[in-house]
């Protein structure tokens, strides 16, 4: 296994579910953390959680993904003691609506879009030339098995996950020739703020979502993120799919009759 002690984690989305939970398992495995979020109250929060828990060392930083010219100019200004990022997570993403495509909102396919692709590729660009350089890295997207099946009136999130999964591979390809790994941890039903972000803080449809069946924790895809952190260093967890057991599909999902 690869010692974390000590080392540099940079995680988009930190302030809630996924992004939240690998921040925990991390801080426990003794790393150093950078927790990127919009919601700077929540991560400055976080920081004090886990400086409390663990004693870790955290920088917290508001950013929003979607916004190139920030990205660019916090992250290759950073620190520094923190300029060195040893793990990526790329975990910022979000859904938006879940209507049939020629129905859709532009502005909902927009902000998919922008956060769960171009965000993607601004933070990466920002952070792996530092890895190139030092010959050292691992980077892990949070995709989803949206990014393999497309559901109904899921379109736009799906070919937004879709690209996550291409942009993962085509990065792959283009360090192959460097000891920097990249993964892709995909999960299927996850209980987090996604579906109630999905559909505007309408509480009861996103219950829904989970109605009757027992769906992943974000600590679940957390500790699988940290699953392939923590492989020999030749060893490259390329891809990782998880799934509720109770679910086999995007669309074919088990679910109990009281």
């Amino acid at each position: 296994m690869t010692n974390l002690r000590q080392q540099t984690v940079l995680i988009t989305g930190a302030s809630s579910g996924i992004g939240l939970s690998c921040a925990h398992k991390f801080a426990e495995a003794g790393a150093r953390l950078i927790l990127i979020a919009r919601r700077i109250d929540r991560i400055k929060a976080l920081q004090k959680e886990l400086r409390r828990n663990h004693q870790t060392d955290t920088l917290a930083i508001k950013l929003d993904v979607r916004k190139r010219k920030d990205v660019l100019k916090k992250l290759t200004s950073l620190p520094k003691d923190w300029q060195h990022v040893d793990i990526l997570v790329n975990n910022a993403g979000l859904s938006r609506g879940l209507d049939k495509l020629y129905e859709g909102s532009i502005q909902d396919w927009e902000e998919m879009i922008d956060t769960n692709v171009k965000g993607l590729l601004y933070v990466s660009r920002a952070v792996v030339p530092g890895m190139v350089t030092r010959k050292k890295g691992t980077i892990i997207n949070i995709g989803s098995i949206a990014g393999h099946e497309v559901y109904p009136k899921g379109n736009v999130y799906c070919a937004s996950k879709h690209a996550v999964d291409a942009l993962t591979k085509g990065l792959r390809m283009d360090l192959v020739d460097t000891p920097v790994r990249v993964c892709t941890v995909d999960p299927g039903l996850v209980e987090t703020e996604f579906s109630n972000v999905r559909f505007r803080g309408d509480m009861q449809r996103a219950k829904q979502t989970y109605q009757n069946m027992t769906p992943l924790t974000p600590d679940d895809v957390a500790d699988a993120v940290l699953f392939c952190a923590t492989r020999p260093l030749h060893v490259q967890l390329a891809q990782l799919v998880l799934m509720p057991t109770s679910q086999a599909s995007t669309t074919l999902v088990h679910r109990a009759t009281a």
